[in-house]
């Protein structure tokens, strides 16, 4: 194989390839012995069939087949050969080819530039860390207990209230008659939340443990028996208990209730909570500034194919009218898209930067957890998009890349306080608004274009707090 690179114009290269006759009729010697081993004809033994014959019954076939092999393979090592990594798919043009012929065709390439990385190490960015306050932790623990249910029995001449959890048994009939789903054992009903029929709680209010107590209730639209919609059901209910809410006591057995040691173990736990929220939204800043400085870094010149197909993107759902008027708009952010993906992706390749499919799935089920309740459509989506599952590792990669980056770099760091934090996270998120307000000015009001991946993320605001009910150790 001979491979010659002419017609250079910046990234722009055309590579002619030469591939001798003989090498090209050994590749077809080899595929018509696989034939001969396999193939079935009349009036020949297996295995014994001449070429001749192959070649009359199968010679277009195997060609054609041979010739896809040879280009795809030398191709490949041409590519190899001459250091070349294209942005895109290569063009191919045949020039010669034919059976007993020489095969020359000309491969049309718009090469990666190449890119500086060594600054990277060198980069600058803010690194902060958050002092929690004791005053912080023993607020958050408070807002927990306040959501953390504690009912108490009372005495059985107590009448239940508004806020009260009463408990009990009823059966239920209509006109009459029972109807499935019409008894309940045990039901526990918060008076004054109105969660189990319309109207149905406010007619216990009054209620003692023991009593036995008719309440009627119209069944709703939802109801599974559909003849019974609408209409007014009466439930025989036997008062079981009466229990009034306490306030909870911030002690060491509300702290293991949470899943921690004690009282100490918990504030430990819950401070550390706090400082991973705004940890989070910070760490992401920092990246955020670490892509910035990215942004500076030149490359002489981006492959116009992959800003055209960028541009497509980024233009996707509007008229031809909207993506011409923002067309120089589209080019620039485009450019400083592909400059960030290919400087990324190189330091990427430089350091062996892999992600596993264990990373991918965790980066999965991270995502159902943030879907309650939808996690079934969201693993379809993924099982049913190979795009949209090769997306995900892409940014997992990303993710990978940037922490790498950010070992590397020289970091700035701040010890700050939990306001301090506020403020500077609220001020990004402003600024970050700001910048997609005048970008929004710049598209069209009505439609908006979805983006494959954004080179950067937008810093979260002010996390607010977590009521949870276990606290989990990291």
């Amino acid at each position: 194989m001979k491979v010659t690179v002419e017609n250079k114009k910046g990234l722009n290269k055309d590579l002619k390839i030469f591939i001798d006759k003989k090498i090209m009729n050994s590749y077809m010697d080899e595929k018509y012995e696989e034939i001969k081993s396999n193939v079935n004809l009349k009036g020949f033994r297996p295995g014994k069939v001449p070429k001749e014959i192959l070649k009359r019954q199968f010679g277009k076939a195997v060609f054609g087949e041979v010739l896809d092999k040879v280009l795809k393979e030398t191709s490949t090592k041409a590519l190899e050969e001459k250091k070349i990594k294209p942005a895109g798919q290569p063009k191919l043009d045949l020039k010669t080819y034919g059976e007993d012929k020489d095969l020359e065709y000309v491969l049309s390439v718009t090469e990666l530039p190449k890119v500086e990385i060594k600054s990277l190490e060198n980069i600058k960015f803010d690194e902060y860390t958050v002092k929690i306050d004791e005053v912080e932790t023993d607020k958050r623990i408070k807002e927990i207990a306040k959501n953390q249910p504690n009912f108490k029995e009372v005495s059985p001449d107590t009448k239940a209230k508004k806020g009260d959890l009463v408990s009990l048994d009823y059966k239920a009939t209509v006109d009459g008659k029972d109807f499935k789903g019409s008894e309940g054992k045990n039901t526990q009903l918060t008076l004054g939340k109105d969660l189990f029929l319309k109207g149905f709680d406010e007619q216990l209010i009054g209620v003692m443990k023991d009593n036995e107590k008719i309440v009627e209730a119209t069944l709703p639209e939802n109801f599974p028996e559909k003849e019974l919609v609408n209409k007014k059901a009466k439930f025989y209910c036997k008062i079981l208990s009466v229990k009034q809410s306490e306030e909870v006591k911030i002690n060491d057995d509300f702290a293991k209730n949470l899943g921690a040691k004690d009282l100490k173990d918990l504030k430990t736990l819950i401070s550390k909570q706090i400082n991973d929220e705004y940890k989070n939204s910070l760490d992401q800043l920092s990246k955020n500034q670490i892509l910035k400085e990215i942004e500076k870094i030149k490359i002489d010149e981006v492959p116009e194919n992959l800003v055209e197909e960028e541009v497509k993107v980024l233009s996707q759902g509007m008229s031809e009218e909207e993506a011409k008027k923002n067309k120089k708009n589209f080019e620039e952010k485009a450019k400083t898209r592909i400059k960030t993906g290919l400087i990324l992706n190189e330091f990427g390749e430089k350091n062996q930067i892999k992600v596993t499919e264990q990373e991918v799935q965790a980066e999965v089920q991270k995502q159902l957890r943030m879907m309650p309740g939808q996690e079934k459509m969201v693993m379809d989506f993924y099982q049913k998009n190979p795009s949209a599952l090769a997306s995900l590792r892409g940014t997992v990669y990303e993710e990978k890349i940037l922490n790498l980056v950010k070992e590397k770099g020289k970091a700035n760091k701040k010890e700050i306080s939990k306001d301090d934090a506020e403020k500077i996270l609220k001020e990004a998120h402003k600024r970050d608004h700001g910048e997609e307000k005048k970008e929004t000015k710049k598209k069209s009001s009505t439609t908006s274009a979805k983006e494959k991946k954004p080179p950067t993320k937008k810093a979260k605001s002010k996390p607010t707090a977590k009521k949870t009910k276990k606290v989990s150790k990291k």
